[in-house]
């Protein structure tokens, strides 16, 4: 059976009831694009199952897209969590995540965790795609703490994409691969895993939500 996420049900009953609308007024012909656009956010809110790598150490996608960076001591977006950096003077290795309005665009939990801290700070609506979005756009930072240190995963809005759902707060505890929010159509989602994670994708790699192995903590 195919599953939806709940925050696209509003949209798929507004363009379901438009389309019925449109069909007993006008016909099939008027009923065309209304139609289509139901089929569209069927398709967007999918939410399939995945098959999570078994592994403590490995850690997986926390979204469906394309990778689109990997750069290894980075701070930056790290100002919603200023103590973090005293902590960790090695920084972090940062992997960007691009995901097009064809992806699925429900994110997981990379790893097991507890979450410590979220923060949405608001911003710009540049395209996902540019890397300076990572730091002036819209974006909900959550903070887990992991049995390999801290992990930060950031969920960035879009040109399109304006709203960012986490469904997490402080306290909640993830298992590696369980859902935790989603991006309303095309956005970007940044993980900071610790330096000493094993990279195992490289730039332009497709991955799928808690399917995929990203790294892997040595």
């Amino acid at each position: 059976m195919i599953k939806f996420a709940p925050e696209g049900y509003p949209f798929i009953i507004i363009f379901f009831v438009i389309t019925v609308i449109a069909f007993i007024s006008g016909g099939t012909l008027m009923a065309l694009l209304p139609s289509a656009i139901t089929l569209f956010m069927l398709y967007f809110f999918r939410d399939p199952e995945r098959t999570i790598p078994v592994g403590e150490n490995i850690i997986v996608s926390p979204a469906d897209g394309k990778v689109i960076l990997i750069k290894e001591g980075l701070k930056d977006s790290l100002s919603e969590f200023p103590d973090l950096l005293k902590e960790n003077s090695h920084g972090f290795t940062k992997i960007s995540i691009f995901m097009s309005p064809l992806n699925v665009h429900v994110n997981r939990s990379p790893c097991d965790g507890v979450v410590e801290s979220v923060v949405r700070k608001p911003g710009k609506f540049l395209s996902a795609f540019k890397h300076e979005a990572s730091l002036e756009n819209e974006r909900i930072a959550i903070l887990l703490n992991t049995r390999f240190g801290k992990v930060i995963v950031c969920q960035v809005a879009g040109s399109v994409a304006r709203r960012a759902v986490c469904r997490v707060k402080q306290g909640d505890i993830l298992k590696k691969g369980e859902r935790f929010g989603i991006i309303k159509f095309s956005s970007r989602l940044d993980v900071y895993l610790p330096v000493n994670t094993k990279i195992k994708v490289k730039i332009g790699d497709k991955v799928k939500a808690g399917e995929t192995a990203i790294g892997e903590i040595t």
